[in-house]
């Protein structure tokens, strides 16, 4: 197998055409550089260059192997440097899982850092429930996800990227949509309730009940996606407890009021990793998304 040494001398004799200078660029003498290209010659198995005591020309053979000879240094002289970037996390791939509803505003500017910050960075984008992030991060799937808690905080690191208020979306033409100031509980009574799945949306479902007295009796449909349920609303079906972030939908006949009694900014969206992960550009994003003032929440 011919060797990088080799490969360096004959491409200085195909750019200079002069064995003399070529041996002068790389600081060695003639004769050494002769027998490199003898070498070089019988492990690829063809003449490379015609020479005589005048003039040096290259093959029509030598013509192809100069072309792949440069690309094979380009390749041996960037692979230090595109190693150390992997290792330093500043080149990779990056396979962010996310919920539906963190799309919503958040991952666009999550992006955004990453694009800004980490620019050679390469991007998959898997939306998932929560559940499913789970799983692909255990399977080696996705480097961090985008989710809801809780999480095995003995498996998982977790950190808080977003905080948000809890609405009440409510059909443009239902009276509590013109009521002034905020709804209460006892708005609700016999009102019909589009509900957040307790299998499929657990997070937002546990999070509501929670907050707030709900009559079961009452709920007419449950559904896994926020945008499932702002149409429903729209369709005048009943009215749900959504995230603030529900409003940038911009889905027509639906009205957002405040609910009273709740805390401030209920709803949380982490961003969750395998804290045994060996993939330097997990950290690397981390630190990005951190060191932004405000992080999320002040609008990466």
């Amino acid at each position: 197998m011919f060797s990088f040494d080799q490969l360096r001398g004959f491409v200085a004799i195909a750019e200079e055409l002069h064995f003399g200078r070529a041996a002068e660029r790389l600081a060695m003498t003639q004769p050494p550089l002769s027998r490199q290209i003898q070498k070089l010659e019988r492990e690829v198995g063809v003449r490379l260059l015609e020479r005589d005591s005048r003039r040096v020309v290259l093959t029509a053979a030598g013509e192809a192997f100069l072309t792949e000879a440069r690309r094979l240094l380009a390749l041996a002289e960037s692979a230090p440097d595109l190693a150390r970037r992997i290792s330093a996390g500043s080149r990779g791939t990056l396979r962010i899982g996310f919920t539906a509803a963190s799309s919503y505003g958040v991952l666009g500017r999550l992006l955004n850092t990453l694009e800004r910050e980490l620019p050679e960075i390469d991007v998959d984008l898997f939306e998932m429930v929560t559940r499913e992030q789970v799983d692909a991060l255990l399977g080696g799937e996705l480097d961090v996800g985008l989710a809801r808690p809780p999480f095995d905080t003995d498996v998982f690191g977790s950190r808080v990227l977003h905080r948000e208020g809890l609405l009440l979306a409510v059909p443009a033409a239902h009276p509590l949509a013109r009521r002034d100031g905020a709804l209460s509980v006892e708005h609700l009574v016999d009102v019909p309730l589009i509900m957040h799945s307790p299998t499929k949306a657990r997070y937002f479902y546990d999070l509501v009940v929670g907050l707030m007295p709900i009559a079961h009796q009452n709920v007419v449909h449950t559904v896994s996606q926020v945008l499932t349920m702002v149409w429903l609303v729209a369709a005048g079906r009943g009215v749900a407890f959504v995230p603030a972030s529900a409003t940038g939908l911009g889905v027509a006949g639906v009205v957002y009021k405040q609910l009273a009694g709740l805390p401030e900014d209920p709803v949380e969206l982490h961003v969750i990793w395998l804290r045994e992960t060996r993939n330097p550009v997990v950290h690397r994003a981390l630190e990005v998304w951190g060191s932004r003032r405000g992080g999320a929440e002040g609008g990466i």
